[in-house]
């Protein structure tokens, strides 16, 4: 499921960490009394670098747009370093002044070490020719739990891995929101192991996508006393050593097609494609709403 943020590159990141910091800056310089922080707003300058990178025709010309991004980065997030000190070190006169200065801190406090975090992948990245990895990476300043997910090894997406688990009755009846980019190998112990957790007992027969295939987890699996068990793709696996019989696995097989209607719906009319909301604990508040009101639906049909 895709976070609600736009298409990340480093020069659009680093002219997000200019214009939210120097918003700020100018925000605390006209609300607050008793300012004396030096600042120079190079928003404008940095969206120019910006689009300057994004419409380079060299890599040496693109180089020198990011050289100047970095620079008047790097100045933003001194000025931003010196108001936040100033801030602390600082007593407002009234609760107003008191409260929007907390607000204030915070808020500076977070983005300057995001926009910290930006700089030195973007060195690392296009000065130092070093592969980032994606653990290490922050692909937006405003929602920085999104995780890089990699499908296929074809198309990226940047959000969160959601694996669903349903029955007969075509209602959800459990969802683990994973962190980072785990294969779905990985994690079919631990939806099996929910199963018995939530359940009691472990189901007789599971059909499964085809990226949870392999041999471990067919093996762990009959381990646990399920007795069939049908993967999507077989990579490699025999058909009668999953399932009783190929009659039993080609109904298993349709089975989990049928579920892919129940996730179709889910995305086309409750919004679970795309979270709106902000930050993690929104994010997966906004996961369980869509799959607790299609399951309300489903029941009332």
């Amino acid at each position: 499921m895709a976070s609600n943020i736009h298409e990340p590159t480093d020069s659009t990141l680093l002219f997000d960490g200019v214009r939210v910091l120097a918003r700020l800056i100018s925000k605390a310089r006209k609300e607050l009394r008793g300012i004396h922080t030096p600042f120079t707003d190079h928003t404008r300058r940095a969206k120019r670098r910006m689009l300057g990178v994004q419409n380079a025709k060299t890599k040496k010309a693109r180089k020198g747009e990011y050289r100047d991004l970095l620079k008047v980065t790097k100045k933003t997030v001194c000025y931003a370093e010196a108001l936040l000190s100033e801030l602390e070190k600082g007593s407002p006169l009234d609760l107003h002044d008191s409260l929007l200065a907390l607000g204030l801190q915070q808020e500076l406090q977070d983005y300057i070490k995001l926009t910290k975090q930006v700089i030195d992948q973007t060195e690392r990245r296009v000065f130092n020719d070093e592969r980032v990895p994606a653990k290490e990476k922050i692909v937006s300043l405003f929602e920085p739990h999104t995780d890089i997910i990699v499908k296929d090894r074809r198309d990226t997406y940047y959000g969160h891995k959601i694996c669903l688990r349903s029955g007969h009755s075509g209602l959800i009846t459990d969802c683990v929101i994973t962190s980072g980019n785990p294969a779905d190998s990985e994690v079919t112990t631990t939806m099996l192991d929910r199963q018995e957790c939530v359940f009691g007992r472990y189901p007789l027969k599971v059909a499964l996508d085809g990226g949870f295939a392999s041999k471990a987890n067919l093996a762990a699996a009959k381990d646990k006393g399920i007795k069939d068990i049908c993967f999507a793709k077989r990579r490699g696996l025999q058909v009668e050593d999953m399932c009783r019989s190929e009659y039993v696995y080609k109904r298993l097989r349709r089975f989990r097609a049928g579920i892919e209607s129940g996730i179709s719906f889910l995305k086309r009319c409750l919004g679970l494609d795309r979270c709106t909301w902000k930050g993690l604990r929104s994010f997966k508040s906004y996961v369980w709403a869509s799959l607790v009101t299609g399951n309300l639906i489903m029941i009332v049909k």
